[in-house]
């Protein structure tokens, strides 16, 4: 018989679901151990059994030595039985007597030997020997299966051969194991059922309590600014079951509440005076009502801060009634009262901090909190007018960028391209060359205007002069502390600000941009926004310095020829803004030869990119007649491996790739074609329409693209006419061949005679 079964329960399935691998192992590990040692317990009980029943087996009971004694001995000692008398032996007597009758020890004992009583500790050699011969046998039997083999032969005779196996019980088990694990499975699910069940009207009474705070704090916010209080502790929820659930609610439903009962203007503290001296009740009231709202707002800002701060630092707060797992969803939604905060209440208190909050957020690797902080003050910049709260975020995203030595997600840089910045506040020097405006004096203002237009019109002044120079100057704080990132931004996009930057940092610039390209750690992306940056700065105020940026030509010129229809495709827009202020806004600064080598090359990169990408180059070339021509136009020839431009003698080429173009299979690609080898001509047969010649390379290029798997223009359906079909047989075009054909196959016993025709030569 086996060992009894364990009474512990086995985890369920749904437990084990719940537990780690490791957890899951050690409770296994734990569990053999116990088997182990429940079943080495029984072994030792086995095994001392069947060592008191050995003992026995060896004290085999010996009769006791009976003498033959005459018939008259037997006799006399009757009698002498019999006549003893029955009452000398007492009832205590008489019942331990019959004790000892039962003992074997003392009816088995070998009388016939001559040690004492007690000397069975000391066994004789025999005994030992007997004790050895007797097979030893394990506590536990398991069935065995005895297998036969063939005998083997030897002088003795032939000798079996056998061989034992375990025959084991395993399905049986099994299937006891499942029988006993289905009652526990459904105690399980039953109780799990009713957990549920408990854990919902545990949910539901909570939201009716937060519904009712929130209708009476709604419904008169200075008489119950209490209710705030209490609405606020529930943010301290104690039940492991509910506490996540019942946080989150809490937090959001504060946050709608705060966007209602908030007034429209900036609270302040009052000062001692203010304190002291005696108002109206209602005047009172007002105040208790203002410092409880401020009060409050401040303790649910710093339990919001407080709950992304643990998350943050993996700590475990409140007790353990809501784990590490959990933090991150709540962390998660209390970002998101923070941000509708920020953008619902700029004008209130406690602004500035939650932008210190969710700055260093928009740099976290979390995707989900990134990008809710980044549009959150996207949508910040695009609705500030008056550019407080743009001026304090550009503030704590420069003392962000340094702190972390200028390594953040492109998405932070990103961000800042939504500022509204439109005027900043210039040298002198170039508001000194700027034309001036004639301006009416004050005798034409007071010809032209009766006394009330002038007092209205002297009012309007006044406040338009106050707002303006008070948005230029918060455009210039936050236009200074946006330009030293300007480096930064161009890794990742086109700077929009770059026109406003001064000009005593334009030498710096283009070095830093210039040791960046040159650099090689920079991606082909990246390389063409610097180039593109480089250009956008000389396209504002550098236009009044005299600088040839050739180097960044070369580098355009040399990255032209990795780009093709693959991934890199989608950089060719870059290439387009790139050429458009390259050679088309400073054609006067650009050379002849620079400009066919670029024209050139551009014509072979449009042979391998996508249709979309061939459409804009060739609506982005300038008018170069001189490659149009086979004629040699200097000494040299055309170096195409060369990356100098400059230098490669692309005069003595021609555009042959517009040739093969014109049989693309793209229709427009085909129509800029033909329009530039005819000298691309503004009118007549080979001129473009309004609709393509109005249109910049830019524009054609997101016309014309295919990343929505669509062919523009879209390609016509097979026609369902049919084809005509030759109603007169095997008829030939030819009519003369035909008739030929008819004479032959009409001739009736015709024999071909090839000797008239073929002379075998004869050697």
């Amino acid at each position: 018989m086996g060992p009894p079964r364990s009474k512990k329960r086995r985890p369920t399935f749904r437990r084990l679901l719940k537990t780690s691998g490791v957890k899951l192992e050690n409770k296994l590990k734990n569990r053999q151990l116990k088997q182990q040692n429940v079943a080495k317990k029984q072994r030792k009980e086995q095994k001392k059994l069947s060592q008191a029943v050995k003992d026995a087996a060896i004290r085999t009971p010996r009769p006791l030595e009976t003498y033959r004694k005459r018939p008259e001995e037997e006799e006399d000692e009757e009698e002498f039985l019999e006549t003893l008398p029955t009452d000398m032996m007492e009832d205590d007597d008489l019942q331990q007597m019959t004790a000892m009758a039962r003992q074997a020890s003392f009816i088995t004992r070998d009388l016939s030997s001559c040690g004492p009583v007690h000397g069975g500790k000391k066994r004789s050699s025999e005994v030992v020997r007997g004790y050895e011969k007797v097979p030893r046998k394990m506590a536990r039997m398991e069935e065995k299966e005895v297998i036969h083999l063939l005998p083997i032969k030897d002088k003795t005779g032939v000798i079996p051969q056998s061989v034992e196996r375990v025959v084991k019980k395993q399905e049986e088990e099994e299937e006891e194991d499942a029988a006993a694990e289905e009652p526990e499975e459904e105690e399980e699910e039953e109780n799990a059922e009713q957990r549920e069940q408990l854990r919902v009207q545990k949910i539901t009474q909570k939201k009716l309590l937060i519904a009712g705070l929130g209708s009476a704090i709604i419904s008169d916010p200075v008489s119950n600014m209490k209710r705030v209080k209490e609405l606020r502790g529930m943010l301290m929820e104690s039940d492991p079951s509910v506490a996540v659930t019942v946080r989150k609610l809490v937090m959001v439903s504060l946050m709608e509440i705060f966007k209602d009962i908030t007034p429209t203007y900036r609270i302040r503290p009052l000062t001692p005076a203010e304190k002291a001296t005696k108002v109206k009740k209602e005047t009172q009231q007002l105040r208790e009502f203002e410092e409880g709202l401020v009060s409050q707002y401040k303790f649910y800002l710093e339990d919001l801060e407080q709950t992304v701060r643990d998350w943050k630092q993996k700590k475990k707060k409140r007790s353990q009634t809501v784990g590490f797992q959990s933090y991150r969803g709540l962390a998660e939604v209390a970002v998101r009262c923070l941000c509708e905060l920020l953008l619902a209440l700029p004008h209130f208190n406690f602004h500035n901090n939650i932008i210190v909050v969710l700055i260093p957020l928009m740099n976290d690797p979390a995707k989900k909190v990134s990008d809710m902080c980044c549009d959150a003050f996207r949508k910040l910049f695009q609705q500030d007018k008056q550019g407080g709260a743009s001026l304090a975020t550009v503030r704590v995203v420069s003392g962000l960028v340094k702190s972390l030595n200028y390594n953040v997600r492109p998405e932070v840089l990103r961000t800042l391209l939504s500022l509204r910045i439109k005027e900043v506040e210039m040298k002198k020097d170039i508001e000194a060359t700027a034309p001036k405006k004639k301006f009416m004096n004050n005798k034409e203002k007071k010809k032209n205007l009766s006394r009330m237009q002038r007092k209205v019109l002297k009012f309007i002044c006044i406040y338009y002069k106050e707002k303006k120079i008070k948005l230029t100057h918060t455009h210039t704080h936050t236009h200074t502390h946006t330009h030293t990132h300007t480096v930064l931004i161009v890794m990742s996009l086109p700077v929009s600000f770059a026109h406003l930057i001064n000009l005593e940092f334009f030498d710096d610039l283009l070095n830093v941009l210039q040791n960046l390209i040159q650099s090689g750690d920079l991606t082909n992306r990246e390389s063409l926004h610097c180039i593109q940056t480089v250009f956008t700065i000389l396209s504002g105020q550098g236009d009044v310095l005299n600088i040839d940026p050739l180097t960044f030509y070369s580098q355009l010129y040399k990255m032209l020829l990795r780009l093709h229809a693959g991934v890199p495709n989608d950089d060719i827009i870059i290439v387009l803004r790139c050429l458009d202020a390259m050679l088309t806004r400073r054609r006067k600064q650009v050379t002849l030869q620079r400009a066919m080598a670029f024209v050139k090359r551009l014509s072979t990169l449009s042979l391998h990119v996508l249709p979309n990408a061939s459409v804009g180059i060739l609506a982005s070339f300038p008018k170069c007649d001189f490659l149009l021509d086979n004629e040699v136009q200097g000494s040299g020839f055309y170096l195409p491996e060369l990356d100098q431009p400059e230098h490669c003698n692309a005069q003595n080429t021609a555009l042959w790739e517009l040739h093969t173009l014109q049989r693309h299979f793209h229709p427009v690609v085909r129509q800029f074609a033909s329009h530039l080898c005819q000298g691309a001509p503004s009118e007549g047969a080979g001129s473009l329409g309004a609709k393509l010649s109005r249109r910049c390379p830019v524009e054609l290029f997101g016309d014309y693209s295919v990343r929505d798997m669509t062919f523009n223009p879209p390609v016509a359906p097979p026609s369902t006419k049919k084809k005509d079909r030759f109603s007169g047989g095997a008829t030939l075009l030819d009519p003369e061949l035909q008739r030929q054909v008819q004479s032959v196959l009409t001739a009736e016993d015709t024999q071909l005679d090839f000797t008239a025709t073929h002379t075998p030569t004869q050697h």
